[in-house]
């Protein structure tokens, strides 16, 4: 930080110069009228995306991209209706390439800004708090979108270029770290899944047994959204599909009342007993949790309680590694449809001794720490040097104003 206040003092002893954006930008509508640019971008909250990297498993560009919108090296771009949910950046790398005319384009002055310097202050609080509040409402549908005119009004410290080098490169440790501790993780993940299933690997020397043998499947249901005292200053945990995705349910977002569980078919069910989301968006469908609480459920999961044959987490770390399996027998083609307890329980596990089922969770465990906890695993330093990085960002880019 030594360096930068050495910058600041030299530099700008009176303060930094404050801009509106449109002072350094130009908002660029050239288009693809040849069909000579083949390189179609999409922008997300992760950046500019090839669109068939985006859309894996769609074609939505068009044949004919004469319509579509040129940008160059160092061109931003931004969707008018998602910038508020970090819908903009800048082409990093290619020379050209082309996104929807729905998206907007602008250049900026680079011998007045960097364009690093520029998306860090448009991610850092000020710079999201203006997006957020320059908006505009769209009549009769509750959208709202950021045209350029407004964007262009969003104010900014521009320092001298070599102050905006120090901020990037202070900056840049930070995401430089960030990013090398999620490559870890997406190294971890592949190796926890690779032990995951060699450990479930086929063994017909194994007993095989149906999930209801060893299992009592319980259905879940929710009582009437009408009726305010179901779930008015509730205390009884009710999980809802969505939930399965934290892995490990410790509390639930909706809580119901005694009257609201004894006027609906839920049923509560023990601690460490697994969740099996049986039908959802996405891909809900065939996720597993394990409860840490007592808690009933909606109707889109089901509960296994196990039996004293099967531990709880090992039957968890084996339907996890069986997801797609699981997803293929669901009603219909495996797409739509879903999962229900009559599909489930005559589902085939294998079942080992309770020695072996405590080894192979001893050694899941530990790979699930590293990988998933959010105390004490590779996700808690993550998200700690995030925060740390968010502080900074949000400290290095505030600058005393220089006073006309």
């Amino acid at each position: 930080m030594s360096r930068l206040q050495d910058l600041l003092h030299d530099l700008c002893p009176n303060g930094v110069e404050y801009k509106e954006v449109g002072s350094i930008a130009k908002c660029e509508k050239g288009k693809n009228k040849d069909n000579h640019c083949k390189l179609a971008y999409s922008i997300t909250k992760n950046g500019l995306i090839p669109t068939s990297e985006y859309f894996k498993d769609a074609t939505v560009t068009s044949d004919d991209t004469s319509g579509y919108r040129i940008v160059k090296k160092h061109w931003f771009v931004y969707s008018p209706s998602r910038i508020d949910v970090g819908s903009i950046n800048y082409l990093h790398d290619e020379t050209e390439v082309i996104v929807s005319p729905l998206n907007v384009v602008f250049s900026i002055d680079e011998d007045t800004i960097r364009p690093e310097y520029l998306l860090y202050f448009l991610q850092s609080r000020s710079g999201t708090w203006q997006i957020l509040t320059s908006r505009e409402g769209i009549e009769g549908t509750g959208r709202k979108l950021l045209p350029f005119d407004k964007f262009s009004k969003i104010r900014l410290p521009v320092p001298p270029l070599e102050i905006q080098d120090e901020v990037i490169r202070i900056l840049g440790n930070f995401t430089e770290l960030i990013a090398e501790l999620n490559a870890e993780l997406a190294v971890r993940k592949k190796q926890y899944e690779y032990y995951r299933d060699y450990l479930f690997a086929a063994d017909n020397s194994l007993k095989w047994l149906k999930l209801g043998d060893v299992c009592k499947l319980i259905a879940g249901a929710t009582p009437s959204k009408k009726r305010k005292e179901y779930w008015e200053n509730g205390t009884i945990p009710w999980m809802s599909s969505g939930e399965v995705n934290l892995k490990r349910i410790y509390s639930t977002e909706n809580k119901i009342t005694q009257k609201g569980y004894s006027n609906s078919s839920t049923t509560l069910v023990p601690a460490h007993s697994v969740v099996i989301a049986l039908a959802g968006q996405g891909k809900t469908r065939g996720k597993v949790a394990i409860t840490e609480i007592e808690l009933c459920t909606n109707q889109s999961l089901c509960s296994l309680v196990c039996s004293e044959v099967i531990n709880y987490k090992y039957l968890y770390y084996y339907l996890d590694s069986k997801y797609e399996d699981l997803r293929s027998i669901s009603n219909g083609d495996g797409s739509r449809g879903g999962l229900s307890l009559k599909i489930l329980a005559p589902y085939m596990i294998p079942v080992p001794s309770m020695s072996v089922q405590f080894h192979i969770v001893s050694i899941l465990d530990r790979f699930d720490a590293l990988c998933a906890d959010l105390s004490s695993g590779l996700p808690a330093e993550i998200e700690a040097r995030q925060k740390q990085y968010e502080y900074y960002r949000d400290q290095l880019l505030t600058f005393k104003e220089k006073q006309a």
